[in-house]
């Protein structure tokens, strides 16, 4: 893979060179595009969050960001945050912004095996913590959806 198009992918398509907060801006940016591939189908999201999270590891990888994690990398964040919205079936304002900011409390916090997979100093680590985090995220989000009844 060439450096530019991994340094491309890394970053979100640029998101990640944002100067302030960039993994905000790109879990922002994908809770956005994710609401538009929910408006396709759950599997749409799913099929995102899988594209972005195996693109990601090459890119990460190719790029020689997985030691370091620098700020720029953000391909972590996006396919994190597409995880975390997966459970919602119609996509509604509040149900968006539930997801965006459940997936960046256990993605800022790094409880249990999110902070273990932040350690490990490589491109799956620099991954795995964010699809962790994603996947918490997704897993609350579903029962916030399912015991309230506002599925």
């Amino acid at each position: 893979m060439k450096i530019a198009l991994a340094r491309a992918i890394a970053s979100g398509l640029g998101v990640g060179f944002l100067p302030r907060a960039p993994g905000t801006w790109a879990s922002l940016f994908a809770a956005v595009v994710g609401a538009a591939l929910l408006a396709l189908g759950q599997q749409a999201i799913l099929c995102a969050a899988i594209a972005a999270a195996i693109g990601g590891v090459f890119a990460i990888a190719a790029a020689g960001a997985g030691a370091d994690d620098p700020g720029w990398v953000v391909i972590d964040e996006i396919a994190g945050q597409f995880l975390a919205l997966a459970p919602l079936g119609a996509p509604r304002p509040w149900s968006i912004l539930l997801g965006f900011v459940l997936f960046r409390l256990f993605d800022i916090w790094k409880p249990g095996p999110v902070g273990w997979l932040d350690r490990r100093h490589d491109a799956l680590g620099v991954m795995g913590d964010d699809l962790v985090a994603g996947a918490l995220a997704a897993m609350l989000l579903w029962l916030v959806l399912m015991g309230g009844g506002w599925r």
